[in-house]
């Protein structure tokens, strides 16, 4: 299945190729046996192994697997208690479940089952890791219902940034939605670490009872309500390939 794992994505390389090279999957074994497909100019011999379809270059004898799709940009209002894959060994509802189009497309970073808000989703490998990359700190915007309210002595340290699991954080912004209530905070980062709106909270025994993602890379949901989506308008995508 396809999986993510910080923010790369990754596949199967059989199913893959049967995806797109036309090539039915029991033979796509077989080919890999045979040491006739490679990754990179790497022989592949294992069904098993993933590759990042966005970026790595699949040969079958010799011969480029092409994904040479028309470009699908989307941006969807991700509903709670719905995965952020393509596939789910649980079978769970994942976001392309959602989304009712014939292109391979594929969610730009993650969302949390429980978390709601924007996810993009796009079959341009590019742009997908362009965004993702963290160089080019991506601003992402949460609005989170705290435990508790949150103490200004806690909110300049997140601010500055603080260590968890040995990296620190970069700067982020703060602020409070409601000037009267301290536990709903508006919080902007520009990186993309797992759980990391959560982790940082919790650094200072506050729990995150609601996580939603109101902003990515300067967009945001307007007009739409959980679990619709639409594509996006020219205006947003140019916005989008000058990050």
């Amino acid at each position: 299945m396809a999986e993510q794992d910080n923010n790369i994505f990754y596949e199967r390389i059989n199913k893959f190729i049967a995806a797109h090279g036309k090539i039915a999957r029991r033979t796509v074994d077989e080919f890999l046996l045979q040491g006739r497909i490679s990754v990179n100019g790497i022989t592949i011999t294992e069904p098993g192994t993933k590759i990042n379809p966005f970026k790595d270059k699949v040969y079958v004898d010799g011969e480029l697997v092409k994904t040479d799709n028309k470009k699908v940009y989307i941006i969807l209002y991700k509903p709670e208690g719905v995965i952020s894959s393509v596939s789910d060994e649980k079978r769970r509802k994942t976001v392309v479940d959602i989304i009712k189009t014939k292109e391979r497309i594929f969610p730009i970073g993650r969302l949390d089952y429980d978390t709601t808000g924007i996810l993009i989703l796009t079959n341009d490998g590019e742009l997908a890791n362009k965004l993702m990359h963290p160089k080019f700190k991506i601003e992402k915007t949460y609005i989170t219902n705290l435990s508790r309210p949150l103490e200004e002595k806690h909110k300049l340290k997140l601010i500055d940034g603080i260590v968890i699991e040995g990296k620190r954080t970069s700067p982020c912004k703060i602020a409070f939605p409601d000037r009267h209530n301290f536990s709903t905070v508006k919080i902007t980062i520009s990186e993309g670490r797992n759980h990391q709106v959560k982790n940082m909270f919790e650094h200072y025994g506050y729990y995150v009872r609601k996580l939603h993602r109101s902003e990515y890379a300067g967009l945001n949901l307007k007009g739409l309500k959980p679990g619709e989506w639409r594509y996006l308008t020219a205006v947003e995508l140019n916005s989008l390939t000058k990050k």
